[in-house]
């Protein structure tokens, strides 16, 4: 037998080998069925070019590395499995949902916390700015998008002032969206001698090219005390000043004082530890304030914490009395929510949804419009908010219960990217919120169940596809 015959024979017996032992594995470890037979029909129609895919795809980019980074959680948070240690008292009507949420966190609930809305990035900045200029020992900052335009700058300088003045500042960006703007923050930052970390970025070897697995999260936290979190990334987009005629991004950020800051630091350290090795960081040592709201944080990602944040969604439109109202810029629910958000509108609550006319991305636009008629069909509210496009996560149940963070509602954010929440228990800033979504609801147009329905043919096949591919979108 000749050396050809030889490398036919082995790579023959190589890919009747790798080809099962894929699909095994995508078998085994897989938890969503449609995923599963994909993967195991890719392995065994392409018996060598499906196992490497998956491999580069399939396996490293969600399940290996985030159980890595779920360990460096448990050091702070442990199994998940305790309720809230010296719980404050609770009022009746929160009662139900603290017990979901202890049970699905198991984080303690903090009481003492002041938050403040602050929208769009001509209130946000700002306050963000001089809470970095009057830190006294401590600025750790995680974002999604840095851009290096004006406001960039002033970040990048703020913070590289906060370093010269003998302060830990420590700026983790994600590896991926980081591109979005040149030049690179994180070259001008260490240019500037601010210690700088990307989450996950790509490289060649080890294979790391995935869009997925990203820290999506958006925070800042001073001195352990003050913390600011929601969905607003860096960057001029966010000024409505220089953007005055619906061209931009419109969002809401928060800013928090008090015990729930310590929790959004220790979610930062932990990223931290888990992109740079370092474990090192200050105790917790945040201060209550005499008067304020019960708040909780809530992470989501593609390891342990993975469905966390959509079982606490699902149970808080389950105990829903009287009103829902959801505001995001991505909409494309799981089947639990989706059900949830049915029967709550079945039963009498008013569920109202709030979404982008126009959206930034319009495919997931179009696998949107797939799916609003089966909800508007059984008496959910949705409605269409004119120009500019909103990027804020709101989700506001009985004017009592708020939560805010970096989540949408879409595969992406609930089953791929590392996020954060935060769960509000207060009832002045829920009707303040309440009010809110009430006004944008004002200058919104309802979405008819008349309007889905008549969609020409071709977009109605348009919206079906990219429905379809709506786990990847």
């Amino acid at each position: 037998m000749d050396a050809t015959t030889w490398i036919v024979a082995a790579g023959s017996l190589v890919a009747a080998v790798v080809g099962p032992i894929a699909a095994g594995h995508a078998l085994l470890t897989k938890r969503d069925p449609q995923v599963a037979a994909a993967w195991i029909a890719v392995s065994l129609m392409f018996p060598v070019a499906g196992p490497i895919l998956y491999y580069i795809f399939g396996i490293n980019r969600v399940r290996t590395r985030a159980r890595k980074l779920f360990a460096a959680e448990q050091i702070h948070w442990g199994d998940g499995n305790h309720p809230t240690a010296n719980p404050p008292d609770i009022a009746p009507e929160y009662a139900e949902q603290v017990r979901i949420s202890d049970a699905v966190t198991g984080r303690a609930l903090e009481g003492g916390n002041r938050v403040t809305p602050l929208t769009d990035g001509d209130e946000a900045f700002p306050a963000m700015l001089r809470a970095i200029e009057a830190a006294q020992d401590t600025v750790y900052l995680a974002t999604y998008i840095f851009e290096t335009n004006s406001s960039g700058q002033q970040f990048i300088d703020a913070l590289a002032a906060a370093r010269r003045r003998g302060l830990d500042v420590r700026v983790l960006i994600d590896g991926v969206g980081e591109f979005y703007s040149w030049p690179l923050a994180g070259r001008l930052l260490r240019a500037a001698g601010v210690p700088v970390a990307r989450f996950l970025p790509p490289h060649l070897i080890p294979p790391q090219l995935s869009i997925n697995l990203r820290n999506h999260r958006k925070i800042l936290v001073i001195d352990g005390q003050t913390a600011f979190t929601g969905g607003m990334n860096l960057g001029d987009r966010h000024l409505r000043q220089i953007h005055p005629h619906g061209e931009g991004v419109s969002d809401m950020h928060f800013g928090f004082d008090g015990p729930v800051a310590a929790q959004i630091e220790t979610v930062f350290l932990d990223d931290w530890a888990f992109s740079t090795g370092d474990h090192s960081g200050p105790a917790p040592r945040a201060r209550p304030l005499a008067d304020g709201a019960l708040c909780r944080t809530i992470t989501d990602g593609p390891n342990e914490d993975l469905d966390r944040l959509v079982m606490i969604l699902v149970g808080a439109v389950s105990v829903a009395r009287r009103e829902i109202q959801i505001v995001t810029p991505y909409f494309l629910p799981p089947r639990p929510l989706t059900a949830a958000l049915q029967a709550a509108a079945l039963r009498g609550v008013q569920v109202d949804i709030l979404l982008p006319e126009k959206n930034n991305l319009p495919f997931v636009h179009w696998a949107t419009q797939h799916m609003l008629g089966e909800l508007v069909r059984w008496g959910v509210n949705v409605h269409y908010q004119p120009p500019p496009f909103v990027h804020t996560k709101l989700f506001v149940v009985d004017q009592q219960y708020v939560q805010v963070g970096s989540a949408n509602i879409d595969p992406r954010s609930l089953r791929l990217n590392f996020e954060l929440a935060v769960e509000i228990y207060d009832r002045a800033l829920a009707s303040t919120m309440a009010r809110h979504c009430r006004e944008r609801m004002a200058r919104s147009r309802p979405v008819t169940f008349r309007e889905m329905e008549g969609r020409p043919g071709w977009q109605r096949v348009r919206d079906a596809l990219f429905w379809l591919a709506s786990p990847y979108l």
